[in-house]
């Protein structure tokens, strides 16, 4: 198994901190960034490869890619998208889809959380499941949170923004475990989602493959602090809550 993180796209709503940087490479922790603490996730629970999907300012962690193999004890590949800057990331995972057969821990570049997590989706694992996707289960939700609602069996039924928060299980919280033989079948959602609209977002690839009887199980990850970093009052909080990972 193989850990993957998203950081191809540009985080615009942070201004001039991101004019010329992947968000995922903002310090929240002295010299620690978001992806430092993903990568240093990864490593907490065994996994010493790597994949980093770049495309905005692609170039920076490239300069990076040996100091965080380095830092964290992992060998890490690059996987380029090069329509990160007009399309959105359900392309950005499908560029990855032939890593998918190795099995695949995947992580937002932009969340901050502790190891737990990660813990938590490989405890899960073993059910025969396409994928097990981290919820927040404790959280207050709104209309902002990328909500999941759940079949009477216990998998998934819908995940987005849009659904009624009385009725969801949970907030999807940016981390998946992909297992190797959903390899086929998620890389085929993908393609669809980002062919029917390429600005839909992974999210929705994983509604497809829901749609096409793919097995997705949800973790509930109990009260953990994590961040996902869009502006920065998030950013913030980040750096409150990386010092503690």
């Amino acid at each position: 198994m193989i850990g993957m993180v998203l950081a191809a796209g540009a985080g615009r709503r942070l201004g001039d901190d991101t004019a010329d940087l992947p968000k995922t490479l903002l310090p929240v922790d002295g010299d620690r960034t978001i992806l430092d603490v993903a990568l240093g996730n990864f490593a907490a629970v065994g996994l010493t490869d790597v994949a980093i999907v770049t495309g905005f300012a692609a170039q920076r962690i490239e300069d990076r890619a040996h100091e965080l193999e380095e830092r964290h004890g992992v060998n890490v590949q690059l996987v380029y998208n090069p329509k990160a800057e007009e399309w959105n990331n359900a392309y950005s995972l499908w560029c990855a889809r032939e890593l998918f057969e190795e099995g695949v821990l995947l992580a937002n570049g932009d969340t901050v959380h502790p190891a737990s997590v990660e813990e938590r989706l490989l405890e899960a694992r073993g059910g025969g499941d396409d994928l097990v996707i981290a919820i927040d289960d404790e959280k207050d939700l709104g209309e902002e949170e990328m909500k999941v609602h759940l079949t009477d069996a216990g998998l998934l039924d819908r995940i987005h923004k849009s659904l009624d928060p009385s009725t969801a299980a949970g907030e999807y919280i940016g981390v998946t475990l992909i297992e190797p033989h959903a390899a086929v079948a998620l890389a085929e959602s993908l393609e669809a989602t980002w062919r029917r609209d390429p600005q839909l977002y992974y999210e929705d690839g994983f509604q497809e493959l829901a749609d096409r009887g793919g097995r997705v199980l949800t973790a509930p990850i109990g009260m953990v602090e994590w961040v996902e970093v869009d502006d920065h009052a998030d950013l913030a909080r980040a750096r409150e809550v990386a010092c503690r990972c």
